[in-house]
């Protein structure tokens, strides 16, 4: 019996958690195991995929709710949600399997595909890296995807006589489902003959050996919107997996990550940029030119006596917001730097400087109040 991580413990909340604390711990978790920060690494590549695998169903309400409620059997099936739950798991009081599927065909509706029903194609990932400019603006990327595609010899049919090699099942006439006596009840199953699928096909084809797909590397364009924040994902329809035997492809979900960059830190709408300035850009006040992340750039205009840590803001000089025309805010954060390396004549005018101001506590505050507490402190003492 395999033993499976808990989805709460893999996204490290507790089982109350909220909806913002468990995406809050996903992007954590995802930035730290992403595979292009720790290439090579197995361990990590499959972390990563369990910490998705689990916001997948832990940030859908009605999958947690399956999930809290039947745990890891809730998703079997291989529907990978809560449209997988298979009844047949389950002991019914002594009834066997056949009680199992009779609420399997109560609750088929609500819960998804019934079993026997063959879904289409699988979905498939894809993991892509932008700059911080690209996700400002929205950007169209060329993705190399490895995917299972139709068959060309024989078009999908899994046939090599293509479409007349395909025949409607004669022992489920197509439904893919028979029903058969089982005790008092009358029970509907997954067709033996046909293995669910509705049809069988004569003189499978040796390319795809009769599932009508095969394995293959293509190019896929995708659009990525402006504003995407980072290790948020994005689906673009029928674009997975291309269904056995004809049936519908499945999905192609694309995960994307955002580039550190070397001037703009981004929180959310937010943008935020540190400034050093030299000790006497702060004290008598200068003039800057700042860049801004759409490519702009503004003057701006910093007061005389400016002290570390102070911060300005830009309204609406911030990011895209996405689906939105709106943008964020702008925060510049300033930090002091105090001179290295003088000349002796850079000396002699700071110490120049210094004689000059004394004590005076106009001149800087802050030392003058502390100097104050730090004499009272002795005096107590």
């Amino acid at each position: 019996m395999v033993t499976r991580l808990d989805y709460y413990e893999i996204l490290e909340v507790s089982k109350t958690a909220s909806a913002d604390e468990i995406k809050k711990s996903y992007r954590k978790l995802a930035m730290k195991y992403h595979p292009d920060r720790n290439q090579g690494n197995k361990e990590a590549e499959a972390k990563f995929k369990d910490i998705n695998q689990a916001y997948d169903i832990l940030k859908d309400e009605q999958k947690r709710a399956a999930y809290d409620k039947f745990g890891h059997a809730a998703f079997e099936g291989g529907a990978g949600g809560a449209s997988g739950f298979d009844f047949s798991n389950f002991d019914f009081g002594g009834f066997g399997s056949g009680l199992g599927e009779i609420f399997e065909q109560m609750f088929g509706d609500t819960m998804g595909r019934r079993r026997g029903e063959k879904s289409g194609g699988n979905n498939v990932q894809a993991y892509i890296e932008i700059t911080l400019e690209e996700a400002f603006t929205g950007v169209q990327k060329d993705i190399s995807v490895k995917s299972r595609v139709a068959c060309q010899a024989c078009s999908g049919t899994g046939s090599k006589s293509g479409s007349d090699g395909v025949q409607t099942c004669p022992s489920c006439h197509g439904a893919g489902k028979v029903r058969v006596q089982q005790g008092f009840f009358l029970v509907e199953r997954s067709c033996p003959s046909c293995h669910g699928k509705g049809h069988t096909v004569k003189d499978p084809c040796s390319t795809c050996h009769g599932t009508g797909t095969v394995e293959q590397e293509r190019v896929v364009a995708v659009q990525i919107p402006a504003g995407i924040e980072n290790n948020m994902s994005f689906r673009k329809l029928g674009e997975g997996d291309a269904g056995a035997n004809g049936r519908p492809a499945g999905d192609l979900y694309v995960h994307v990550s955002i580039k550190e960059h070397n001037l703009f830190q981004r929180d959310g709408a937010n943008v935020y940029c540190r400034i050093p300035l030299r000790m006497a850009q702060a004290a008598l006040g200068t003039e800057i030119d700042l860049p801004i992340v759409d490519g702009s750039c503004v003057r701006m205009k910093i007061p005389s006596g400016t002290q570390t840590g102070s911060r300005f803001s830009l309204r609406g000089k911030g990011f895209t917001v996405l689906n939105s025309s709106a943008r964020g805010d702008m925060y510049i954060d300033v930090t002091v730097e105090t001179p290295q390396h003088l000349t002796k004549r850079q000396r002699e005018l700071l110490e120049e400087f210094e004689k000059e101001a004394g004590e005076d506590s106009k001149h800087s505050p802050e030392h003058a109040s502390w100097f104050q507490r730090i004499q009272s402190f002795f005096k107590g003492s």
